[in-house]
């Protein structure tokens, strides 16, 4: 017991996971603020309706900046940049859970501090709900759930596939998980908002104060991202073969 309570320790004064935490705080951060800003300024360039071209620029820019930043970060810290991501890497032993912690913390924190940046420069009468997430019309709460589960998953199995994985594309991943994002957004914004990552979910919902179901924009993700990444790394990862 006294092992692991030093391990932790020694983990916590690391500097390099301070440094890490870092990462993931500004790359959560912009990816938020690109993420939700690309929903205010479209909206604001299409007077708030969600035509066909307002959906391909929101998964336009999620996907791109996904891309960008994991590119940025992913030497420093493996560029998870969405909690549900880490908790699948703690879990699945890909991470230490005090450095994964660390990461959650610098998401969520990032998220936050990106969301409320974001009200500050756009015009109050183009706000609206900062891009938070919530249903689409006729999309029941169940429905919502297992569209985010879904999705959630298919992110977190390409995660783990392609830059988890040694076996994967490596410098290529980030363009995958990039594709994967903005896949999804085209499919989902219009039924759930495409939330897939609790930290972009929650800095716009403090931001604007919308709250409606936003229990779903965690447990879901968090879900899948457990199950798309548990089920690679147990059936896919190669790694009971190498052993």
């Amino acid at each position: 017991m006294s092992k692991i309570f030093e391990s932790m320790i020694t983990e916590i004064k690391d500097v390099n996971a301070w440094r890490q935490c870092l990462a993931e705080f500004f790359a959560t951060g912009l990816f938020v603020f690109i993420g939700a800003g690309a929903v205010a300024a479209s909206g604001i360039a299409s007077s708030g309706g969600l035509d066909t071209g307002r959906l391909v620029v929101i998964a336009l820019a999620h996907g791109l900046a996904i891309c960008l930043l994991a590119y940025s970060v992913g030497h420093i810290s493996g560029g998870h940049l969405n909690p549900a991501i880490t908790i699948a890497a703690i879990i699945n032993g890909k991470i230490s859970w005090v450095r994964g912690n660390l990461y959650i913390v610098g998401q969520i924190a990032g998220g936050i501090v990106a969301a409320l940046i974001l009200m500050s420069v756009i015009p109050d009468v183009n706000e609206g709900n900062l891009g938070a997430h919530g249903l689409g019309e006729g999309v029941s709460v169940g429905m919502g759930f297992g569209i985010e589960v879904i999705f959630t998953f298919l992110l977190s199995f390409v995660v783990f596939a392609t830059a988890m994985d040694k076996r994967g594309p490596g410098v290529m991943a980030p363009v995958a998980i990039g594709i994967t994002v903005a896949v999804v957004h085209l499919v989902a914004v219009p039924l759930t908002g495409a939330g897939i990552n609790p930290a972009r979910s929650l800095g716009p919902a403090i931001a604007s104060g919308f709250w409606t179901d936003h229990w779903i924009y965690w447990v879901a993700p968090i879900l899948g991202g457990l199950v798309g990444g548990t089920l690679y790394q147990l059936i896919f990862s190669g790694e009971t073969e190498s052993k």
